[in-house]
């Protein structure tokens, strides 16, 4: 994928827009301010596909610019679309430095197409909500140890936050059966593709590792089990007798101190 990637990025690199998705908060902003002053902008900008089909084709390309005004928390809605162009600034210029504008760019337009399929497909209406989330999850691809705050107080690290995010994705809209399930994986068409095999190349190397931790516990209890010295007369070890102590004689087998090639000479000796 990577060689694919680097291929596409050598061919059409030159048109990747810098910044992107600070453009996109920004639009964000701007919607958000219409709608405080009373203009119908949400309703003339979502993706709505009866009205695609109708003729209202800007609605492919202006869903993008609705801000998320809702949160768990009872906060007013300017401070939610505040921090909610904060936050997608952020995880934008995050992006840019670790993936380059190119492939921020692309990620974002696979995940544009994944949507609308999505929307004309499966009849999907949270469109927004799908391309987004994608984003922060790709985001927390490559920053899962920086700590953020959830809800504004509580410090979290990314990479719980996503799979939190994720498994409130997956409750909100797993009533709505098998047609809502194809749409999130839809919706979610630029992360499979862009870190699919990663993923299955990760779990593979756990289960690689799991494997082989066992392996080594397993052979670790076993060579606990098994004795490191014999006398080679009497067949007693350690485990049998832990008070004996053992030497190596001249003829290279070992001995305990009673069986010692020299104390046996010296007691046959004083017998004779």
């Amino acid at each position: 994928m990577n060689s694919f990637l680097n291929s596409l990025e050598m061919r059409f690199g030159r048109f990747a827009i810098p910044g992107l998705i600070r453009y996109i908060a920004i639009l964000n902003g701007f919607v958000f301010i219409l709608y405080k002053l009373g203009w119908p902008v949400f309703s003339l900008l979502d993706l709505n596909s009866e009205l695609v089909l109708r003729g209202e084709i800007w609605r492919l390309v202006t869903y993008i610019f609705i801000p998320g005004i809702g949160s768990l928390l009872p906060m007013p809605d300017w401070i939610n679309a505040a921090f909610y162009v904060l936050f997608l600034w952020w995880i934008g210029d995050g992006l840019d430095q670790a993936w380059g504008e190119f492939r921020t760019n692309l990620f974002y337009l696979v995940g544009m197409i994944g949507t609308t399929i999505a929307a004309f497909v499966f009849g999907a209406q949270f469109s927004n909500l799908m391309l987004n989330s994608s984003l922060f999850f790709a985001f927390a691809r490559f920053y899962p140890d920086l700590v953020i705050y959830m809800f504004y107080v509580l410090p979290m690290k990314i990479k719980w936050m996503a799979w939190i995010t994720c498994a409130w994705l997956l409750v909100r809209y797993a009533p709505y059966g098998a047609s809502a399930q194809m749409a999130l994986a839809a919706a979610f068409l630029n992360y499979i593709i862009f870190f699919g095999q990663d993923i299955v190349q990760d779990a593979r190397q756990r289960g690689k590792n799991a494997t082989r931790r066992k392996r080594f516990e397993r052979d670790v209890a076993s060579s606990s089990d098994a004795a490191l010295h014999s006398c080679a007369v009497c067949k007693r070890t350690e485990i049998t007798n832990p008070h004996l102590d053992f030497r190596v004689a001249k003829d290279g087998n070992e001995y305990c101190t009673e069986h010692l090639p020299s104390r046996q000479q010296a007691s046959q000796t004083n017998r004779a």
